[in-house]
């Protein structure tokens, strides 16, 4: 559906989560291929700007101070948090925007789409009443494409963007990218590294850490450093993992997002689970392992260099609702010898084999 009104200001509002930050950045060109002159902003949490702000092609990046609204509301600091939301609305709608894409479809997304008054707001799947809160909602056919961002792509060709302008778009910043060849160096990192990306929000999408140090040792024995990523949280099991392998170089919780996705942007390889780190080797072009179970967000990564291993099972994907009772059958099929022979054929430039 096209609009009759100029679009000279959008904003794109997708405030988290990380993976899905990086599989909705092909808006950022697909919109730009529609609108080439147009100011184009994303409105997202602070824990996801490190993705957007080195994007050359993107105007701005808007900060929604959840954090600061949260710790307002347990403070019981009513007054205070109602004059932060009334600055936060003047705010948005001082940017006058033209056009607003809630790409979320939660309720906090559908109200940030609310506050900007803007005359052409179009909600992604909208739910938790936030429907209410657009002039446009929009659905994909369900399964209809099996591609990264699948969704994100719905949107982009429902505003008339062409299908081939929807590229995953994550820049790498000067600042980070000097980072982290200064951490990797700091480890011995001289030559070709994999970086190894076990971790993520729930324990149904996890590989088993015994098999990532064993595929770390295999590794190391055919020349190539393993490199641990991962956030602060995910310390405690990084070393767990490390202690098995030693030689495995562990900078989970010694990098920042954005120094993160640099040094997943110069390895030969990554091999990881559904997990924002992984979604950012296929948007880098990387090449990249994806060991998918119980969630398989996409079967096709529209990257050459991307292979995923999933088994369709009975069960299969589950969710947030495992019906194995911690068995987590589906990434027990992922033996270390059936991940390695995958990644040798990818570090070899044969995907298919």
């Amino acid at each position: 559906m096209m609009s009759a009104v100029p679009v000279r200001r959008i904003l794109v509002i997708r405030l988290s989560a990380l993976g899905d930050v990086v599989m909705s950045s092909g808006l950022i060109p697909a919109l730009r291929s529609l609108y080439p002159d147009a100011h184009i902003a994303w409105l997202t949490q602070s824990a996801a700007a490190p993705l957007l702000r080195h994007n050359p092609r993107l105007d701005e990046v808007v900060i929604w101070p959840r954090e600061r609204w949260q710790s307002l509301w347990k403070q019981r600091q009513w007054r205070a948090l109602w004059r932060e939301i009334r600055a936060f609305r003047a705010l948005l709608r001082s940017h006058q925007y033209d056009l607003v894409l809630d790409a979320q479809g939660l309720l906090k997304s559908g109200l940030c789409a609310w506050l900007t008054n803007a005359p052409r707001r179009v909600g992604l799947i909208s739910r938790e009443g936030s429907h209410l809160l657009v002039h446009e909602r929009i659905e994909p056919p369900a399964d209809a494409d099996v591609r990264i961002g699948a969704e994100y792509r719905f949107l982009a060709r429902y505003l008339g963007a062409q299908d081939s302008s929807y590229v995953l778009d994550l820049a790498v910043g000067a600042e980070p990218l000097a980072q982290a060849r200064q951490a990797l160096s700091a480890h011995g990192v001289r030559g070709a590294y994999v970086v190894l990306c076990p971790f993520t929000t729930r324990p149904q999408k996890h590989w088993f850490e015994d098999r990532w140090a064993a595929l770390a040792g295999e590794l190391l024995g055919r020349g190539l450093t393993p490199v641990m990523l991962g956030g602060p949280d995910d310390r405690e099991a990084a070393g767990r993992i490390a202690l098995q392998c030693p030689g495995l170089v562990n900078l989970v919780g010694g990098l920042k997002l954005d120094a993160s996705v640099a040094a997943v942007s110069e390895a030969a390889l990554l091999i990881g689970v559904d997990t924002g780190l992984t979604h950012m080797g296929s948007a880098r072009a990387v090449p990249t392992l994806a060991l998918f179970g119980s969630t398989r967000p996409y079967l096709d990564a529209a990257q050459p260099s991307t292979v995923i291993l999933y088994d369709q099972l009975s069960c299969s994907p589950c969710r947030r609702h495992p019906t194995c009772e911690g068995a987590f059958t589906c990434m027990r099929q992922f033996t270390v010898a059936r991940v390695l022979l995958a990644a040798e054929a990818l570090l070899q430039g044969d995907p298919s084999r």
